[in-house]
């Protein structure tokens, strides 16, 4: 994976978001692989996709990406909410390629965020436009990557650096029961996970619980929300994201 853009592919643009555009998404499609199965190279879908720039022919996969210069934020201005929110929720939501490049054009960071961590909470809904605006009423949206768990950002180059391919597929898979689950188990599980990780690498069910409230206040109509807690330990338990060490311990395994 050559970690330079093809910058005379950008000669014929002036505006700083096209020459972006044209140099990030020709970096994808010649430089990038499907994260699930390997595959190389992306297929591009025609221009003007609701969501989706990319596809795997092998697995169907989708991808959007979305590129930034120097850091990657939390915050990640989108499309318009509408459209984001029903792409997400429908059976072909893409999964997100996220970019930061240099100012030399050099790729520092590049990551995949699997469809199944994004959930309706992730998508904030932006004021809309102002009556003067061109686009007077048009209602945009921002991702917030705050509440994706760290297992949900598989990087295929950080800091410069390559990532091993069979360890971005590894990586990719290990989270795909995530798709077999309903919307609301799927939620339930995304967000225990999320406490989990601003815990020290081993920890306690007690120091789980201390996060009750806080997910009450996400799930207000369970009343259950320790059982729900064990049940959803339980569940990265068995797909080999935490480990149980006996007598309410456990560790991650990430």
């Amino acid at each position: 994976m050559d970690l330079n853009f093809n910058q005379q592919l950008a000669s014929a643009y002036k505006s700083p978001s096209q020459i972006v555009r044209v140099l990030s998404e020709d970096w994808v499609a010649k430089q990038s692989y499907c994260p699930n199965c390997s595959a190389q190279p992306l297929a591009e879908f025609a221009n003007n996709e609701p969501v989706a720039d990319f596809y795997c022919a092998n697995c169907k996969e989708q991808f959007e990406l979305k590129s930034k210069k120097a850091k990657l934020s939390q915050i990640i201005n989108d499309g318009a909410y509408e459209t984001m929110l029903a792409r997400i929720n429908s059976d072909d939501n893409p999964s997100f390629f996220f970019l930061t490049y240099s100012p030399e054009f050099t790729v520092n960071n590049f990551l995949i965020i699997p469809k199944q961590f994004f959930k309706p909470e992730i998508i904030i809904r932006r004021k809309p436009l102002a009556a003067t605006a061109k686009r007077a009423g048009w209602v945009g949206c921002n991702i917030d990557l705050s509440q994706v768990p760290e297992s949900g950002k598989v990087y295929l180059a950080k800091n410069r650096t390559v990532i091993a391919r069979d360890t971005v597929t590894q990586q990719f898979q290990k989270t795909l029961f995530l798709r077999q689950q309903s919307l609301d188990s799927r939620g339930w599980t995304l967000d225990v996970w999320q406490c989990i990780d601003r815990l020290d690498d081993k920890f306690t069910l007690k120091q789980v619980y201390a996060f009750a409230d806080e997910l009450q206040a996400k799930h207000p109509d369970n009343n259950h929300v320790k059982d729900k807690i064990r049940q959803q330990l339980q569940v990265l338990r068995d797909k080999g994201i935490i480990e149980f060490l006996g007598r309410g311990y456990y560790q991650k395994l990430y």
